[in-house]
């Protein structure tokens, strides 16, 4: 079923779309960020056992989040700025983000990664705004603490709530998209959600479940 069907169904209309929210990890970026630094710093089966568990929903988000972070104590700033410069970006995503704008949709990044990884995106996407935390460093190397405004399981929803306010927009014209079990947040702000190669506590709140890694797919009826 296309998207076009399913808002159909649903009596969506996208022309009202003024908002799209899209998280970063495996949806504008092909994989997970700390799971890239983690396999690069040497500790990646661990961090990957605790990354899958809280994309599944069977941990918490902030405490998986930290126990994450602090395996990577020690790693040279020089490195992670190295690899989250090179980071693969998703099939279509700079095509799909180009679009949106060209539509005069605002286009945000909501990560529950790091602004290492999503600001160096943004130079080549050029979406409007991004929100995501920050590795702590001293002295050269991550210290393995963090902060920042996307922590939390419910950061993305707070988030977006506050732009809807801000921008003065109605639920119905807010869209998004994301992977995980931390864009359940957003996807009770959006009047459009979209899972995208999503895990199964995701697809269950989705209105459009998209299953190939591509993301160019969602052009044609953003029309």
């Amino acid at each position: 079923m296309t998207l076009s069907e399913i808002l159909q169904i649903a009596q969506k209309d996208l022309s009202k779309i003024k908002l799209c929210a899209f998280d970063f990890d495996s949806t504008l970026m092909d994989g997970e960020t700390i799971d890239i630094l983690a396999n690069a710093y040497g500790v990646g089966d661990k961090v990957k056992e605790i990354t899958h568990k809280a994309m599944n929903g069977e941990l918490d988000f902030f405490e998986s989040l930290t126990q994450r972070v602090a395996l990577l104590k020690g790693m040279p700033c020089s490195l992670v700025d190295e690899i989250c410069a090179n980071l693969p970006l998703m099939q279509g995503a700079k095509e799909l983000i180009e679009h949106l704008k060209s539509k005069k949709i605002l286009v945000v990044v909501f990560s529950g990664g790091f602004h290492e990884g999503i600001d160096e995106a943004q130079k080549v996407l050029e979406f409007d705004l991004g929100f995501a935390n920050f590795l702590h460093a001293r002295n050269g190397a991550l210290t393995g603490l963090m902060g920042g405004e996307m922590m939390f399981s419910n950061s993305k929803g707070v988030m977006l709530a506050r732009l809807k306010r801000f921008l003065n927009l109605a639920q119905s014209e807010v869209a998004c998209v994301g992977d995980g079990a931390n864009d359940l947040a957003m996807f009770k702000e959006s009047g459009l959600k979209i899972a995208f190669c999503a895990k199964p506590v995701l697809k269950a709140h989705a209105d459009l479940c998209v299953e190939q890694k591509n993301l160019k797919l969602l052009i044609k009826d953003f029309q």
